[in-house]
């Protein structure tokens, strides 16, 4: 099945729950609510984390789109990581849902590694805020996980043939197609555009920007793919 055979809203949840990737992030949130409950009460370190990880799901969209996602082919991410292989085959055939979702051992590793980032960060906001850092850590690993089950909701959601009703999320589904069908290096947030409004990267207007000839194969010769 391809997601654009998806009519519904339920048919897509239909899919997106036996998916592996949603499986493993939605998995892990719930064990880490669980955990940050036998933990303790929340405190202020828990709302400090919650207002950075809101500020910056937009920013950090970007970064990883633009940087590791859209990394040249001879890059060292894409290299020895090989990150962004799958990107690249879900530009070629934004449908695919092999391509559209994460695999599921990848999904495992991404919530390693943002667990390991988000140690780093709450160790610094920590010190900051005078509050403990396992509680906080905890709930950002947490929101964290959320967030990425909540950007393999939205993102199989736009690609599916089923059109979201409320103006955010059609605004949402019509930029994130024009990302693949105009211009790649625009409208690079798939959750949230406020990447894009803060580094330049959301036109006025759609044919404000060139068709690019690369929007289907991603740093590749428009004739090598």
């Amino acid at each position: 099945m391809c997601a654009n055979e998806l009519a519904t809203k339920s048919e897509a949840l239909s899919v997106f729950v036996r998916r592996r990737s949603a499986q493993v992030f939605a998995v892990a949130a719930l064990a880490l609510v669980v955990l940050r409950i036998f933990i303790g009460e929340p405190n202020r370190g828990d709302a400090a984390v919650l207002l950075v990880i809101l500020a910056a799901v937009g920013p950090v969209e970007w970064v990883i789109h633009r940087y590791l996602l859209h990394a040249d082919e001879n890059a060292w991410t894409s290299r020895r990581l090989g990150i962004g292989v799958g990107h690249r085959n879900h530009h070629i055939d934004p449908h695919d849902l092999n391509w559209l979702l994460v695999a599921g051992r990848d999904a495992a590793a991404l919530v390693m590694v943002f667990g390991l980032m988000t140690w780093l960060w709450v160790v610094v906001l920590s010190a900051f805020t005078g509050t403990a850092v396992i509680g906080s850590f905890v709930t950002a690993w947490a929101l964290t996980a959320l967030a990425l089950t909540h950007y393999e909701w939205i993102h199989l959601l736009v690609h599916a043939r089923y059109r979201c009703r409320t103006k955010y999320f059609k605004r949402l589904g019509a930029n994130h197609r024009l990302h693949h069908y105009r211009n790649e290096h625009y409208w690079l947030g798939v959750t949230t555009n406020t990447g894009d409004r803060m580094l330049n990267t959301y036109p006025a207007s759609s044919s404000d920007v060139p068709l690019s000839a690369t929007a289907r194969t991603v740093n590749r010769a428009a004739d090598s793919s």
